[in-house]
C-alpha cells in the first residue's frame, strides 16, 4: 500500500525588522501555502501598531492562522500555540497544501519541532492569588518560595522577572510537580519534512538601523493611541505578557510620567535591539537551519529549491 507523503512545512524565522514578512508574502504567491504566525505578541487582538501586525489589506490577500486570538488580558503559552498550530498544520496538509511558519517567537518553533511538555493550562484564579501574595510579600520573597520547591526553576529565573516566576510558581500549585519535572517530558511534535530558514540583514548596523525606522513609523502611525486605548482599561497592568511585549512596556511607562516621549523612544529601540540579539542567539546555535540574508533577490529561488527537493 502506498502512503501518500504529506507536504512540507516551512518554517521562516529571523529576528525582528528582518524581512520575514515580505518573504513569506513572496512565497504564498509562488507555492501553494498557507501562513501561520508564530509570533507570542501577535495573537493579541487592538494591539496592531506596536506588533508591526500585517495591515487589513495584507491579511486580506496573505491571510495569516494564529493572530487575534487573545483578548490582552489573557495568557497564551507556548502549550496553547503548540496545540493549535498541529492543528493548523493537519488542515492545512490535508489540503494538501504547505503550512509556512513565519515568526520570530523561537519557544514556539522549539517547541513545536522537539515536542513540548505536558504543562497544564494557566489558570487565572492561580495567578491572581500569586499576585496578591506578590504584591503582600513582594517578588522577592515568591522567588524564595519556589526556590524551596524547584531550586532548579529559582536558579534560572531572575526575581524581577514576574511572568515566569508566576508561570513557574502556578504550575507546582496546579500539578503538585514542579516545572523542572515536567519540562523533561515531551509530547507531539511536528513530523515530516520540516524546512527551517533564518533570515537576517549581512551587517548587524543594517538590523539597528531597521529597527530604528520601523519604531519611528509605529510612532507615526498611532502606537501611543494604541497604547492609551488600552491603558483605559481597567484590567490591564505592566506585568500581563500583553504590556511586557516590546515597545508597549515603554509606551505604557511614558503614559505613566516616567520619562519623556524621546527617551520613551530610545527605550523602545533599545529593547527592539535586545530582543533581536536574544532571538540571533537562539539561531546561531539552531541545528538544520539554512540561512538567508535580507534583500537578496535569491531568497524565494532558494526556498522553492529546497520545497522542489521534497517532491
Amino acid at each position: 500500500m502506498n502512503v501518500v507523503k504529506q507536504p512540507p512545512v516551512i518554517c521562516l524565522m529571523g529576528p525582528t525588522a528582518s524581512g520575514k514578512t515580505a518573504l513569506a508574502m513572496a512565497l504564498s504567491d509562488a507555492l501553494p501555502c498557507d501562513i501561520i504566525s508564530v509570533d507570542s505578541a501577535l495573537i493579541y487582538r487592538d494591539m496592531n501598531i506596536g506588533t508591526a501586525k500585517p495591515s487589513a489589506n495584507e491579511l486580506s490577500k496573505y491571510p495569516h492562522r494564529l493572530i487575534n486570538l487573545r483578548d490582552a488580558a489573557q495568557s497564551y503559552s507556548a502549550a496553547d500555540f503548540c496545540h493549535d498550530a498541529l492543528a493548523e498544520i493537519a488542515s492545512i496538509r490535508a489540503n494538501n497544501r504547505i503550512p509556512l511558519l513565519v515568526g520570530g517567537t523561537m519557544m514556539y518553533f522549539k517547541s513545536l519541532i522537539e515536542g513540548i511538555s505536558p504543562l497544564p493550562a494557566a489558570n487565572s484564579e492561580i495567578r491572581k492569588q500569586i499576585e496578591t501574595e506578590a504584591a503582600e510579600q513582594g517578588w522577592e520573597a515568591m522567588h524564595a518560595q519556589l526556590a524551596q520547591v524547584d531550586s532548579v526553576s529559582a536558579q534560572r529565573i531572575h526575581p524581577n522577572d514576574p511572568q515566569r516566576l508566576i508561570r513557574a510558581l502556578e504550575v507546582f500549585r496546579l500539578t503538585g510537580n514542579t516545572l523542572t519535572q515536567l519540562t523533561q517530558i515531551k509530547g507531539d511534535k511536528l513530523d515530516g519534512d520540516i524546512l527551517q530558514f533564518a533570515i537576517t540583514p549581512k551587517e548587524r548596523s543594517t538590523l539597528h538601523e531597521r529597527i530604528e525606522l520601523r519604531y519611528q513609523q509605529m510612532i507615526e502611525q498611532g502606537f501611543e493611541n494604541e497604547v492609551i486605548a488600552l491603558k483605559k482599561r481597567n484590567d490591564l497592568h505592566e506585568n500581563l505578557p500583553s504590556i511586557r511585549c516590546v515597545g508597549y512596556r515603554q509606551m505604557w511607562q511614558y503614559l505613566n510620567d516616567e520619562y519623556d516621549h524621546k527617551e520613551m523612544i530610545f527605550k523602545g529601540v533599545c529593547a527592539t535591539r535586545q530582543l533581536a540579539k536574544r532571538q540571533l542567539t537562539w539561531l546561531r546555535s539552531w541545528p538544520e537551519l539554512q540561512w538567508l540574508t535580507t534583500d537578496d533577490e535569491m531568497n524565494l529561488s532558494k526556498v522553492l529549491a529546497a520545497v522542489g527537493k521534497c517532491d
